[in-house]
């Protein structure tokens, strides 16, 4: 564990607070990141980062690394590096890519400040990074397990659900999240996510597997979606949905009419999010 202590070090002194939406204060002896700061971003303990940069901590599980490649903005090659020094197999290419690329990282870090909620998906559509407006509008998702953050199996399965459509573009949003989950399960068949997600799912929703058994195939489009909250009532935004990225990511984007009421309440929204990030 030599070189995984080594190089975690190196890397959480080169990100900038900023980098991550942190503020970056007056009093630092480094330019990087704090360890309390790494363990904040990554969900664990402050202690088990002190373990894995002294090399005391073992097994680390691949879910903590993927966080620390996010948290700590490696690209792929940095990411493969972490996984293999810490004693794990690197993700395969034939596996849905869950690493979020630092330009991704990037974007959403952008709209921190806007009235703009925005997060990105794998191509089984599991949430995978979030802005705090997004947070806010529909509850923290690092409070959730995986499952719980995958948006197939909320949309069929979870009746607390806090966004609704018209009837058409409820049923152009079902069958297109289905096919969306089927041109992955395509594209990744060595991926066994994707084929346990499947069967929980036809276990769970006659309305799934209904559209599933019909061979449904497609991509998500824009949409225009009521979002119900507690802290503001309804917001009705517009979702501009953008695939293809880097490992068949997608950007989702949810916004309202500039100057609308609609607008003032996501940006209510945003400092409120921002408020229980910071709390």
């Amino acid at each position: 564990m030599g070189e995984f202590a080594q190089i975690l070090r190196a890397w959480r002194d080169r990100v900038r607070p900023e980098d991550v939406g942190l503020p970056s204060g007056l009093d630092r002896r480094a330019p990087g990141l704090r360890r309390e700061e790494l363990a904040l971003l990554t969900g664990v303990s402050v202690d088990y980062i002190v373990r894995l940069e002294q090399g005391r901590a073992r097994n680390p599980s691949s879910q903590l690394l993927t966080a620390l490649a996010r948290a700590l903005r490696l690209n792929e090659a940095e990411r493969d590096h972490l996984f293999r020094v810490a004693g794990l197999a690197a993700p395969s290419s034939r596996h849905v890519p869950r690493h979020v690329t630092p330009t991704a990282q990037r974007m959403v870090d952008r709209f921190r400040n806007a009235p703009v909620a925005v997060a990105v998906h794998t191509a089984i559509y599991e949430l995978v990074l979030w802005n705090p407006l997004w947070a806010a509008m529909f509850g923290d998702p690092s409070s959730q397990t995986r499952l719980q953050r995958n948006v197939a199996w909320r949309y069929f399965t979870d009746p607390t659900l806090r966004i609704t459509h018209t009837p058409d573009d409820d049923e152009a949003y079902a069958r297109d999240l289905v096919g969306h989950i089927r041109t992955a399960a395509g594209r990744y068949p060595d991926d066994p996510d994707i084929p346990r997600l499947v069967e929980r799912l036809l276990e769970a929703s006659p309305d799934f597997a209904r559209r599933w058994e019909a061979g449904t195939v497609g991509e998500l489009r824009t949409s225009r979606k009521t979002v119900h909250t507690e802290q503001v009532g309804d917001v009705v935004v517009d979702c501009d949905t953008f695939t293809g990225g880097p490992g068949d990511q997608t950007i989702v984007m949810m916004t309202a009419a500039p100057g609308s009421e609609d607008e003032q309440k996501l940006d209510l929204l945003r400092v409120i999010g921002l408020q229980q990030l910071q709390g």
